[in-house]
């Protein structure tokens, strides 16, 4: 199989690509830069030179794969579209990356029991005005399957692990190292009691390997394998770079280091999900299960 993946030259697309190149499929991959292009080739990925407003590029890419995977952007509506209409009526499999922030609340590092699950978003369920775009492409994904795309959104929690590809590190995680590291504490959103589901990044390359191969048309898939406190992570990640105990932080202070989405939804919110459709619609089976071991056994690791 011939698959093109935008996001090749970064944490999610990198992993899936080296994962593929494993498995004995062949790769092309969207560069931005000539730099980054030839990175890719000395991977054994094709490099195809573009960005995402490029439409007419990503059009061709996406007509000489066998499939499509979309890790680049979960908001560039632009490019979807453009993969969308370049894939209609051919049956291939179309891959979008999301991400579960769309559940996420403003809870400013205080806990929530409310759980989501993929019927609750495939149901009668809308997002906060916050997320109500990258909702919105998410929905115009799966209906995609109604022109003859086998079309799949995958719904990423918060990734931990070292990427495979070019790019070593994920979001969340290494925001919290960055800013620890240079100030010498380790700090949370608020109270830190907020919680996020998680997965490991090899677990994730898998879900998208056995998407693939078998997904339906118009599916949903919550990839999450646990889940863990902001408290729960700045305590590992305080043993692991031997820092005092973490300190709470006040969220115009958040906003001040990471920005208002990072400290706000990424950092500050719960977002508690649970899925079952890649357990039971692929097989797949996270290898997995605890980001706060990860941490303190891996966090430094360099892969």
């Amino acid at each position: 199989m011939k698959v093109f993946i935008t996001g090749a030259t970064g944490f999610i697309g990198g992993s899936i690509a080296v994962r593929l190149l494993a498995e004995g499929h062949r790769v092309s991959g969207l560069a931005r830069t000539a730099d980054k292009a030839d990175a890719l080739d000395d991977l054994g990925i094709e490099p195809v030179l573009g960005t995402l407003d490029d439409s007419d590029t990503l059009a061709g890419a996406a007509k000489t794969a066998d499939a499509v995977v979309n890790a680049a952007s979960s908001d560039h509506r632009g490019a979807v579209d453009a993969l969308i209409q370049a894939l209609t009526g051919s049956g291939k499999v179309f891959l979008h990356t999301s991400g579960s922030s769309i559940v996420g609340d403003d809870s400013r590092g205080e806990a929530s029991d409310r759980v989501y699950t993929e019927a609750d978003v495939l149901g009668g369920w809308e997002p906060a005005p916050d997320k109500a775009a990258r909702v919105a492409l998410d929905r115009a994904v799966l209906a995609a399957a109604d022109v003859g795309v086998r079309s799949a959104v995958l719904c990423n929690t918060l990734i931990y692990g070292h990427g495979r590809g070019l790019a070593r590190d994920s979001v969340q995680i290494p925001r919290l190292v960055g800013q620890a590291r240079k100030s010498g504490v380790v700090r949370h959103v608020g109270q830190g009691r907020n919680i996020w589901s998680n997965a490991h990044v090899d677990d994730v390359a898998d879900a998208y390997l056995l998407a693939l191969d078998s997904t339906p048309a118009g599916a949903f898939y919550f990839i999450e394998s646990g889940e863990a406190s902001f408290l729960d992570i700045t305590i590992a990640i305080a043993d692991a770079l031997a820092l005092g105990p973490p300190q709470p932080w006040d969220i115009d202070s958040a906003i001040a280091e990471w920005g208002y989405e990072p400290a706000v939804f990424a950092l500050g919110s719960n977002s508690r999900v649970r899925g079952s459709a890649a357990r039971d619609g692929l097989g797949w089976r996270p290898r997995h299960d605890s980001v706060t071991d990860w941490i303190r056994g891996g966090l430094d690791d360099s892969r």
